[in-house]
């Protein structure tokens, strides 16, 4: 997957887990919790929708990988590399 593919498999989890929050200005570079009104079962559904939709782990220790939109794009990119987006 490229960045913009990556990016986009993260704003659709984040459609699902937060509908009411307008996710089509969502800034890469600030915290998601900051724009967004995330608790942290909504972080834990995030993590969990990744493994549904791609099959992949974040192991706990990585959870602040993916404070941000940039640093999730940059942390779920080398693992993600052999997947389609499906729409």
């Amino acid at each position: 997957m490229t960045k913009e593919e990556v990016r986009q498999a993260v704003v659709d989890i984040l459609e699902d887990i937060a509908p009411d929050e307008d996710v089509s200005s969502i800034k890469d570079d600030v915290t998601l919790r900051e724009q967004m009104d995330l608790d942290s079962m909504d972080f834990l559904d995030i993590v969990m929708e990744l493994r549904k939709r791609f099959n992949i782990e974040v192991p706990e220790s990585d959870y602040q990988e993916l404070v941000s939109m940039a640093s999730c794009i940059q942390y779920l990119q080398p693992l993600l590399k052999d997947h389609q987006l499906t729409s």
